[in-house]
């Protein structure tokens, strides 16, 4: 009870100290009371104090009552000649940076109540700083945004002291605004630099939080202009970088190449590899980029010989498995490197086309453009098309039942399935097939849009497709039963 009442009695001193600010200048040392309020030990004074720094300040911001531009001393503004309008704007500014510290330090709080009230503050000081800026445009239009404040307010929550999982998670709530996301993987991918910089081994807790924070980011997969923004303004520029998906795509690419550059621990290996397929591969600008992270970390998460597990996995059944599209997406990211032996890459490309023998016709569509990208990106695999000066091969020199592709022979077999294939029954997979007859061209052909081809689409298709008015079933036409009109006897239409 007794804590009830000098809550409440605080309460209405710190309202009436606030009103006393916002009513008189001449009553804006009263302020410092209010920012006293700010380092009591009791949790509930503290989060009044919040309150009411939040509606202060905010007032202020509005009334645009805080001094705009490169913020001078305290002591310089105040002893020099300049007016009391500028002098105040100096002072309370100076008295803004106060609270903003402060509240960065109760990010750290003991209490999770003050910890989230002060968060909501500083992201309320971010909007309204946003929208009244408080450093002065280069030129008309110029794009501004409190990146001073909201890095702040990032760099209170990767600490790495404390868990800031769950007040991380009522942050990024406001990652839905098109700027606060932007700014965010910006600013997250400059502190997680600093602190890698600043001491040779980083707690696992500022990892925990950076996974935290950065697999909470998520970016519209469509093309288009980005205008939900935190900080409202009355027009917004093409030429902002802010409202361009292709601008944020660098930015996140920017930012999980950050993390993944570091030696992390191997929990976050492993939540890493699970997330990368939906959250973080479809938004990379340069997705190959991973290939270098993936390779080692199969190695760091006990799984060594990556490729050789891989080749192993390739086998009949995978045609047919429910995520045949996200396997062999994974496949043909990890055979795109250029510095893959050739042996490595003959070895897919013919067991492969082994089992595109008894492959549906779905599946070789897929398969098939896949086999001719790794020719066209591994010129030194092309001997097994065409080998000018090599001797005929009596029988295949490929040992399929070889587990390790550095022993299965195939740099010195052939694609001899592939022009099997061009007898196929269906003919777009015959036409697929001939491809190989060809001169290959430079740029490859995208098997995404055929990762998830099914048997009932080329039906679709095929039912689709504009065929002749008349078909002819014979080269020449019949004229009777037995080859002349006269042939036909009347006997077939008697009854007796």
């Amino acid at each position: 009870m007794e804590r009830h009442q000098a809550s409440a009695g605080s309460r209405q001193e710190l309202g009436r100290l606030l009103e006393a600010v916002l009513t008189s200048r001449g009553q804006a040392n009263a302020v410092f009371d209010i920012l006293a309020v700010l380092q009591s030990e009791d949790s509930e004074e503290i989060k009044e104090g919040v309150r009411t720094c939040s509606r202060l300040f905010s007032t202020l911001l509005e009334r645009e009552e805080l001094f705009v531009g490169s913020l001078p001393s305290e002591d310089s503004a105040l002893a020099g000649s300049q007016g009391a309008t500028y002098k105040y704007k100096v002072w309370m500014r100076h008295r803004y940076h106060s609270c903003c510290n402060r509240l960065e330090e109760l990010l750290t709080h003991p209490s999770f109540h003050v910890k989230e009230l002060a968060l909501k503050a500083l992201m309320k000081f971010v909007q309204l700083e946003g929208a009244k800026p408080l450093e002065k445009p280069q030129w008309e239009s110029h794009y501004l945004f409190p990146r001073t404040l909201l890095r702040a307010v990032v760099g209170g929550l990767l600490t790495p002291e404390d868990d800031h999982s769950l007040l991380i998670s009522q942050f990024c709530e406001n990652l839905e605004y098109d700027d606060i996301r932007y700014h965010t993987m910006q600013v997250a991918t400059s502190i997680m630099a600093r602190a890698t910089s600043q001491q040779p081994e980083v707690p696992l807790t500022f990892w925990n939080n950076a996974f935290t924070l950065l697999s909470a980011v998520n970016l519209p997969l469509q093309e288009r202009e980005l205008t939900n923004f935190y900080v409202k303004h009355a027009q917004t520029s093409n030429k902002w970088k802010v409202v361009h998906l292709k601008e944020h795509k660098k930015a996140f690419q920017e930012m999980w190449l950050g993390f993944l550059k570091h030696k992390l621990p191997l929990s976050l290996y492993k939540k890493v590899l699970v997330a990368m397929h939906d959250s973080i591969l479809p938004h990379l600008a340069q997705p190959t980029l991973m290939i270098d992270f993936l390779t080692s970390a199969c190695d760091v998460v006990e799984y060594p010989d990556f490729y050789q597990k891989l080749y192993g996995l390739l086998d009949p059944s995978i045609f047919h498995v429910k995520y045949r599209a996200r396997f062999f997406h994974l496949v043909d990211l990890f055979l795109s490197s250029s510095h893959l032996p050739a042996y490595l890459v003959a070895a897919f490309a013919k067991r492969l086309a082994r089992l595109a023998l008894t492959a549906p016709p779905e599946a070789l569509l897929m398969v098939l453009p896949l086999i001719c990208n790794l020719l066209r990106r591994h010129p030194a695999c092309r001997v097994m098309v065409h080998r000018p000066q090599g001797p005929e091969l009596d029988a295949d020199p490929y040992d399929p039942m070889e587990k390790d592709p550095a022993r299965s022979r195939a740099l010195e077999s052939s694609l001899w399935e592939l022009q099997t294939l061009q007898q196929h029954y269906h003919p777009e997979v015959s036409r697929a097939a001939s491809v190989i007859n060809q001169v290959l061209s430079v740029p490859e052909v995208s098997i995404a849009p055929l990762l998830e081809l099914t048997a009932y689409e080329i039906f679709e298709q095929d039912l689709k497709k504009k065929v002749p008015e008349s078909v002819p079933l014979e080269f020449i036409p019949a004229k009777g039963l037995l080859g002349r009109q006269d042939d036909l006897c009347p006997q077939f239409f008697c009854l007796s």
